[in-house]
């Protein structure tokens, strides 16, 4: 990785403590920050971790709880928004549109139709065989409560676009691709993405999916594009649900 200084942005192929050019402390400035990114993307795992087993345990204790999941959901953003606020401007970048067309926003509404069939057809048919029949329905599980439908597009296709792609495409991706390739930063958030969701058949489509996100992040610098096609995948998925639990 090639080092410049911030003072007079002369480069240097290997790391130095002071630049050549204007005196400038250099190596030791670039460690620093490697170090702390390091530190950021650690604590940030671990978060994550102790919130996976906090909503296991949430969700085995308080089933069918409407208190429960909205204490999830703002607990899942208060982690967010707090890990976020660490370095804020770079994520403040993501949600401009210079780099969004009408060409890429109509690649991201074709895309998802075509995600969201492909799992609720293929997917589910592998969950349906190893599952003894058994296939989750995401409509089916907010029935406990009124108007279950809004529960369900607020929960399953509102908030987590809005939180994950942050979470995972904003504030993970942000300071690992100052550490690493930004191809491993890409693989990297996919694969968290993918755990959090609790399912290891899941994980066939989920962390492919995240990398799809992860590359139209990378390659746009914008959040817009992973929010719109997580959002109308999840919506899709859940109409199917919604219109196959009153058909059958």
């Amino acid at each position: 990785m090639e080092l410049s200084c911030k003072h007079c942005h002369a480069a240097f192929e290997t790391e130095v403590k002071f630049c050549s050019q204007c005196g400038t402390a250099v190596g030791k400035m670039t460690t620093t920050t490697k170090i702390k990114n390091v530190n950021t993307i650690i604590g940030f795992y671990i978060a994550m971790l102790v919130f996976i087993v906090l909503v296991y345990y949430v969700e085995l204790t308080f089933p069918f709880n409407l208190e429960a999941d909205i204490l999830v959901e703002i607990g899942f953003a208060c982690i967010v928004v707090g890990f976020a606020s660490l370095n804020l401007k770079p994520l403040l970048k993501l949600y401009s549109f210079d780099n969004v067309n009408l060409k890429l926003i109509g690649f991201s509404i074709i895309t998802p139709i075509i995600t969201s069939f492909f799992v609720y057809f293929f997917i589910e048919f592998v969950n349906y065989l190893f599952s003894a029949g058994d296939v989750a329905n995401y409509y089916e599980s907010y029935l406990y409560l009124d108007h279950p439908l809004f529960w369900a597009i607020l929960f399953t296709a509102i908030t987590p676009p809005i939180i994950e792609e942050l979470a995972f495409r904003g504030v993970l991706f942000n300071q690992l691709k100052q550490v690493t390739t930004d191809k491993l930063t890409i693989v990297a958030t996919a694969f968290l993405f993918a755990l959090i969701h609790f399912s290891v058949l899941s994980f066939l489509w989920i962390f492919p999916f995240g990398l799809l996100l992860g590359y139209l992040r990378s390659r746009y610098n914008t959040l817009w594009l992973g929010m719109i096609i997580h959002f109308l995948h999840n919506l899709i998925v859940l109409m199917l649900d919604y219109y196959n639990f009153y058909s059958f």
